[in-house]
């Protein structure tokens, strides 16, 4: 079975997520290895957007609790320790 939307072809999860969006999912993630020159232009055309488009977020946090919903089993629950720096985890540290 294939999907369109607005006329393009999804088969991914991230062609599901850029149709979406109208951008490029890295626009907002950033990829691996970019410059401090590339960050800062690329926030800045996320800025852009976002001034053109107020309700973007709304819409991002309708679509991410639409995927949750419809989806549970996408997210498994992992301890945020695994991710966060250990160091702010540590006894007596400030968070």
């Amino acid at each position: 079975m294939r999907t369109y939307i607005g006329g393009h072809q999804a088969v991914s999860t991230t062609d599901f997520i850029e149709l979406a969006l109208g951008t490029p999912v890295e626009l907002w993630l950033g990829v691996e290895g970019e410059s401090g020159m590339e960050r800062a232009a690329r926030l800045d055309a996320a800025r852009d957007i976002l001034a053109e488009n107020p309700e973007l977020p709304d819409d991002l946090v309708r679509i991410a609790a639409g995927v949750v919903d419809a989806h549970p089993e996408l997210f498994d629950v992992v301890p945020l320790a695994r991710f966060a720096d250990r160091r702010t985890f540590r006894k007596g540290a400030a968070a």
